[in-house]
């Protein structure tokens, strides 16, 4: 009998999600109705917020919500390195620079105490930063209460990419409120806490910044009377006032969106569960548990245990490897951006953030998702415990 392959994440598609969908294909509208307002809604709602735009991806989410804030040439953007490039590679459409703050050893976030250092040098030599983007590695909120507080004192902005952390909270309040931001950028890929196939939100307390967003999703199009020069204009009349771009989030998408978010703190609460009997399993036998920060709720978008190959008798690539073999999804999150080719023909090399690559050196993400059975979970313990990681 073939095993079942075990994804390190996966969707969760009810009845439900499908008849939302169905309905949407036999409406009036495919994109550009009423569902993606819905979800827009509800999205800023469930986290507190006031506005929420919808577009078709996190990655183009991050595009709109640095181009809102106004950077472009010449501006310097600063993120983490733990992360997907999609965090970095959204300061370059801006034609901006890139930069990066490493990260704790504990919690992989980014580093507060490192970001004041290399704020207090960047005032110095004149270089700081216009945006920060700080991330919400695995779905365990930063520490943003002191990141507002240095965005504050040195006058940069700065957009959370929550891609992790849809039904986190922080300080007892939902990730998205954007109390310590200006933006907070959702993913609803099919790996997320939802989906909506492919799409994302930003979310924002501030009125012109969700205008302006939600004209960039759209070619920089406006029919609002407000935006345009010419306010005598037939009722047909449009105006381009911006160079935007075709962003916009299909009602297709919005209504699985929309249908799965009403799942979300159950999908969570399992997630925790499952996080939990890991940490519970994997006590004694050597591995790296996830670190848990007090003032965060995590939700466990990823579980990701440090290898260490001076405890563990096993090679780290050998037990990737292992687990594959035996159809264990293992991945590693994440390769360091500023390790990539890409980036290193802009600069960077290896020991540029020290802390990030030996996270990297030891990180390996087990399986966890909602629809997880105990029973999946003790295949990943076995092979573990069958691995002798006990040095």
């Amino acid at each position: 009998m073939t095993i079942p392959f075990l994804p390190y994440g996966r969707q969760d598609i009810t009845d439900d999600d499908v008849a939302a969908v169905i309905s949407v294909l036999r409406s009036d509208y495919l994109t550009q109705g009423p569902v993606v307002v819905d979800f827009e809604r509800a999205i800023a709602g469930y986290c507190g917020a006031k506005y929420g735009v919808a577009v078709n991806s996190a990655t183009s989410a991050l595009h709109i919500a640095c181009l809102a804030l106004g950077l472009s040439p010449g501006d310097v953007l600063w993120t983490t390195p733990n992360t997907f490039v999609a965090s970095a590679n959204c300061a370059l459409y801006c034609g901006a620079t890139v930069d990066f703050v490493d990260i704790e050893a504990n919690t992989h976030n980014m580093c507060v105490g490192a970001l004041e250092k290399k704020l207090h040098r960047a005032k110095i030599s004149g270089h700081l930063p216009k945006v920060v983007i700080p991330v919400h590695f695995a779905g365990q909120s930063c520490d943003m209460a002191s990141i507002r507080e240095l965005g504050d004192q040195f006058g940069f902005r700065i957009i959370e990419d929550a891609s992790h952390a849809i039904g986190a909270g922080y300080r007892g309040r939902p990730v998205g409120n954007c109390r310590y931001s200006d933006i907070t950028v959702f993913s609803f890929h099919p790996v997320k806490i939802i989906t909506s196939g492919e799409g994302g939100v930003a979310v924002t307390n501030n009125s012109e910044v969700a205008e302006q967003m939600a004209r960039l999703r759209s070619h920089g199009v406006t029919r609002d009377p407000r935006c345009m020069r010419n306010s005598t204009a037939e009722p047909w009349y449009y105006e381009m006032v911006e160079l935007g771009l075709n962003y916009r989030m299909t009602d297709i998408q919005a209504a699985l969106g929309l249908s799965q978010i009403r799942r979300i703190d159950e999908y969570v609460m399992q997630r925790r569960k499952l996080a939990d009997r890991y940490d519970a399993l994997l006590a004694g036998t050597g591995v790296m548990l996830p670190s848990r920060n007090q003032d965060c709720q995590s939700s466990w978008h990823l579980y990701v245990i440090g290898w260490d190959e001076k405890i563990l008798v096993t090679p780290r690539r050998v037990a990737f490897e292992s687990f594959r073999a035996v159809g264990i999804g293992v991945n590693v999150h994440y390769i360091p951006v500023h390790t990539q080719p890409y980036y290193r023909a802009l600069g960077f090399n290896n020991g540029d953030f020290p802390q990030a690559e030996q996270y990297y050196q030891s990180a390996i993400t087990l399986p966890l998702f909602p629809t997880m059975t105990e029973l999946d979970q003790d295949r990943v313990i076995a092979v573990i415990q069958s691995l002798g990681t006990q040095g």
